[in-house]
This record gives structure tokens, C-alpha cells and sequence, in this order.
């Protein structure tokens, strides 16, 4: 998908999941995460957090990079300033709500 061209019917499905929006509000606020950070954050297995990384991924939402035997991600720089202001807004107004369900992180 061209993320420049990203509609926003398919945006919204992919934060559908409250595990995918996690991890995209995770890798704003960090800048980037480690698929083993996420796996804490969420408490799932590596091959579960794998699966939501990649739907983001997919979205092209995320970029992904491979260091050592990590994958790390990052925000698309292609993602447009609608849906990083769409992502910033999520988690600036529920910001309470996040650290309630994931304390070490939010």
C-alpha cells in the first residue's frame, strides 16, 4: 500500500486491534521498540507480537530494521502528518488509560 495514498477506511481497521494500536502508540512514545519490548509490553510470545508488528507493517504503518537477532520498529516516514496527529492524539488523550493496562511503559 502507498501510505501517501493511505485512505483512511484502512488506517482506522488496522488500529482496530487493541494490540496493533498498542504497539503503534509504544513505538511513538519510544521512538522506536524492539519486538522483544513489545512482547513485555503486551505480555504475549515473540511470534504473537510478531504477527500484530507485521499487520502494521503491512498497513505501512511501521518500518521494521534488523539488528542482530532483533527486529526494531519505527513510525513509516512516509506515514502522513493526518495519521502521526491521529496516533500522537490517541495517546496523548488516553495517555491514563494506557498506563493503567501497561504501567512499565506509558
Amino acid at each position: 500500500m502507498n501510505v501517501l495514498c493511505m485512505d483512511i477506511i484502512k488506517f482506522y481497521k488496522c488500529l482496530s486491534d487493541i494490540n496493533r494500536l498498542t504497539c503503534l502508540c509504544l513505538i511513538h512514545e519510544a521512538g522506536e521498540a524492539c519486538v522483544c519490548e513489545i512482547t513485555d509490553a503486551l505480555r504475549v510470545d515473540q511470534p504473537k507480537a510478531s504477527q500484530y508488528l507485521g499487520q502494521l507493517r503491512k498497513c505501512g504503518l511501521v518500518t521494521s530494521e534488523r539488528r542482530g537477532k532483533w527486529m526494531y520498529y519505527q513510525l513509516s516516514p512516509e506515514l502522513p502528518n493526518w495519521a502521526r496527529a491521529v496516533i500522537k492524539s490517541t495517546l496523548d488523550n488516553n495517555r491514563t488509560e494506557f498506563q493503567r493496562a501497561f504501567p512499565n511503559i506509558f
